[in-house]
């Protein structure tokens, strides 16, 4: 029988040396990358059956990366891998098109099992995780009408704020996502009126807060 191919994306090699070690040889991890730009590349290179990635990763979160992934390879199965445990990123998850989450804490008992169930294109997730879900649903209140939304950033735009709040300039953000700089600074202004920030610092914190770079 042919072994599910997996890509692992985490930028502690430590962490990712970990996982490869808990899923081989049952498992064929078919490489290893570092930030988000290598794990696209590295999909549409290795096509894998699954990728196994963390949410915080540099250059791009894995929840952009899983998103353009399945955009382009729709029957990759997608596990999250993630220290935090929050209603509002298994939410996030889910939109991402993600079948599978599971804690960082929970690996040692959690991975092989999830990583069987997505093999056959079943979700899972960690008791943990749903638990808190089923708790929220079941104290689900309506939302305050007089709430403030977040703003929606497209695509290109979470991809500039990320690459901001990680400490980029505008050249640098334009030659790595192939944009001339007048571009950059187009979106940096539509940023900033989207989000009501007037400043790099409120960015990054907006960036950390909403889970686009870790802290």
């Amino acid at each position: 029988m042919r072994r599910t191919r997996i890509l692992l994306a985490d930028d502690h090699t430590m962490i990712a040396a970990g996982l490869q070690k808990l899923l081989e040889p049952a498992y064929e991890v078919v490489g290893c990358v570092e930030d988000g730009r290598a794990l696209l590349k590295a999909a549409a290179r290795l096509k894998p059956d699954l990728v196994l990635l963390d949410v915080g990763m540099p250059l791009l979160n894995g929840l952009d990366a899983a998103r353009l992934i399945l955009k382009e390879f729709p029957q990759t199965e997608i596990l999250i891998l993630t220290m935090h445990e929050s209603e509002e990123l298994m939410r996030e998850v889910l939109q991402a098109g993600a079948k599978g989450y599971v804690l960082k804490s929970d690996v040692g008992k959690d991975l092989v099992a999830a990583v069987a169930a997505l093999s056959q294109h079943k979700p899972y997730f960690t008791t943990t995780v749903a638990e808190m879900v089923l708790d929220g649903y079941r104290q689900h209140v309506l939302p305050n009408q007089h709430a403030k939304e977040l703003p929606a950033l497209s695509a290109r735009e979470r991809q500039v704020t990320q690459l901001l709040a990680e400490g980029k300039c505008n050249k640098e953000v334009a030659a790595m996502l192939f944009i001339g700089v007048k571009t950059v600074e187009t979106h940096r202004a539509n940023i900033m009126r989207k989000l009501n920030i007037h400043s790099v610092s409120d960015l990054v914190r907006y960036a950390i807060r909403n889970r686009i770079v870790t802290a």
